[in-house]
């Protein structure tokens, strides 16, 4: 299942909800934070940018958020870089969660980019997380993300993620109400 919504609806918190429920769980964000570990993407992006992204031994990957935010050739370059191994990553671990036995209820992979990557293909079904604009513009700026809009310029909007996504969750209430909701969705693709 691919997980995805709108930057600060909550989808890490989703996440989360979902493992507590049993699933099991990955992060491409931190898959991509994996791969800028790997030698070749490393070398990759200070070929590109310069000792400017280094930061020791690894990169910063600020740094290389200021590279590519507001510049499409430089952010489809880097996509271009990563979204292949970022494929090949999930596959790998989804392949070792169905060998898993007993089997978990749900296997979730949360995808931030997931309908712009084209990755929803990759899933039997799709959730998207979606919360007010008010709670997302508080929850990007207490993360100092700046606001909403100046992030999700290259993103779809959270409606257009719904609509697209197999199933919808509303996270404008609690962890709580967020993990009941995520038991519905569950029950529904496991019953």
């Amino acid at each position: 299942m691919g997980l995805t919504g709108g930057m600060a609806a909550g989808k890490s918190e989703a996440l989360a909800a979902l493992e507590r429920l049993g699933a099991a769980t990955l992060s491409a964000d931190r898959v991509v934070h994996g791969l800028y570990d790997q030698p070749a993407v490393r070398d990759a992006v200070v070929a590109r940018w310069g000792d400017a992204v280094r930061d020791g031994d690894g990169v910063d990957r600020r740094a290389i958020a200021a590279r590519v935010f507001g510049d499409d050739a430089e952010r489809v370059w880097l996509e271009g870089l990563l979204w292949p191994r970022v494929g090949k990553a999930i596959d790998a671990w989804h392949a070792e969660q169905e060998r898993r036995r007993p089997p978990p209820p749900a296997i979730v992979v949360e995808v931030p980019l997931l309908f712009e990557a084209g990755m929803d293909a990759l899933f039997d079904a799709t959730i998207a997380v979606v919360a007010d604009d008010a709670v997302r513009a508080e929850l990007a700026a207490a993360r100092g993300l700046g606001t909403v809009d100046e992030r999700t310029a290259r993103q779809l909007p959270q409606a257009d993620k719904a609509r697209r996504a197999d199933h919808v969750v509303v996270n404008s209430g609690t962890l709580t109400e967020l993990e009941r909701s995520l038991t519905e969705v569950l029950a529904k693709l496991n019953g």
